[in-house]
């Protein structure tokens, strides 16, 4: 390994020239700006607790812990006699999650294209991500209609990869913007977790009850730092360098939705040791793409995670030799979100950018976790908006 570069290097992978004063030249793929949107009604987890009926012991211990505070969540009115939110039939939940995926969807794409001084009608190619609802056409098809992308938008979805999907995402718009010099891609995770929530008395319900917000993320990309002018272009510009993947077969069950035939709905599940097994293997893919890219992770000094849980964070934290500081935008959106699964890296990225920071020449990773099961890296490096 060579952990610190004195002279330029090349990545042969990517094709990407990096030099010691952090200038990216040939074709990086640049992530111009990041927005967010969330419901607009949030509750506490006391709130969420008493509305479900959450009434399990380890549950309930689990709504007490600080790691979240809050959750935006399209949670239906709750009955006058009971206190509690009324039932939502399987048909209730879809139109849950069509409606609430329009509505802040949108406002995470606007927010987005606006950082970055650009309109749905700039964008060459949308690629949605979900896993909480099920459409044909797609969640890109309906934020075409309703946001005036043009006809000729290239356009993709991916469905059911679960929390780890977003990266899975990003890696084929980083590619398409590499060989489509100065034109944009636009990469939405959306997800209405509450649209797959079954209330009953169990432990497994209830520890997914008391995880999951609702929320959504949307991230520009390009080759061309000059395409976007708005806030966030005038700061250094993550440029996504390369990506390395890892699958545990063997735990193919741990994190999965199971056909629930008394509620009518599918129910997802929740391995206890999960955040021990993305803990063990987290070093092995992270440390193939460092090495890939003469690196260490003694040259990272920005860290970009999923939200996956308060167990997780504190896995992957130990796993990695990370301190506080290197976790603290990966706990805040899980402090103020819950877990919004494929888009919580991208909230978490949003933070940093917000922050200012990131300075030229620094580099990140970003690490992303779930069903499969799936570790998802990408290896970043802030380079000078001007340059390219």
């Amino acid at each position: 390994m060579v952990p610190n570069h004195q002279a330029p290097t090349v990545d042969h992978r990517t094709d990407v020239r990096i030099d010691r004063r952090g200038r990216l030249h040939e074709r990086a793929g640049m992530i111009a700006a990041v927005g967010s949107a969330f419901p607009e009604a949030s509750y506490s987890q006391e709130e969420v607790g008493l509305l479900l009926g959450l009434e399990h012991r380890v549950v309930k211990k689990l709504l007490s812990a600080p790691h979240i505070q809050k959750r935006h969540l399209y949670l239906p009115e709750s009955d006058a006699r009971t206190g509690r939110a009324r039932p939502e039939s399987p048909a209730d939940l879809h139109t849950k999650f069509r409606e609430g995926a329009l509505e802040i969807g949108a406002r995470a794409i606007h927010n987005a294209l606006n950082a970055a001084s650009l309109s749905p009608a700039d964008v060459d190619f949308v690629l949605c991500v979900t896993s909480t609802g099920f459409m044909v056409p797609g969640l890109s098809s309906l934020f075409s209609r309703e946001l005036g992308f043009h006809h000729g938008v290239r356009r993709a979805d991916i469905v059911g990869m679960g929390c780890n999907a977003g990266l899975n995402g990003l890696n084929p718009l980083v590619q398409w913007v590499r060989n489509h010099t100065g034109r944009v891609a636009l990469l939405v995770c959306c997800e209405i977790n509450s649209a797959m929530y079954v209330v009953d008395d169990t432990l497994r319900t209830g520890v997914v009850n008391s995880l999951f917000g609702d929320g959504a993320a949307a991230a520009v990309l390009t080759s061309h730092p000059h395409n976007g002018s708005g806030s966030q272009a005038v700061r250094p510009a993550p440029w996504v360098l390369d990506f390395e993947s890892f699958c545990i077969p063997e735990q193919w069950a741990a994190m999965r939705f199971d056909w629930n035939s008394d509620a009518g709905k599918w129910s997802f599940f929740l391995d206890r040791d999960i955040p021990y097994v993305i803990g063990f293997n987290i070093r092995g893919p992270l440390e193939r793409l460092l090495e890939r890219n003469g690196l260490d992770l003694s040259a990272i000094k920005h860290w970009v995670l999923h939200t996956g849980g308060g167990a997780v964070i504190e896995s992957v934290k130990l796993s990695l030799g990370l301190d506080d500081h290197d976790v603290r935008h990966t706990r805040s959106v899980l402090r103020d979100y819950g877990n919004i699964s494929s888009g919580s890296f991208l909230v978490s990225l949003e933070r940093l950018l917000a922050e200012g920071s990131a300075a030229p020449g620094d580099r990140g990773v970003m690490i992303t976790m779930g069903p499969g099961a799936q570790i998802e890296t990408a290896l970043l490096q802030f380079g000078e908006a001007e340059t390219c």
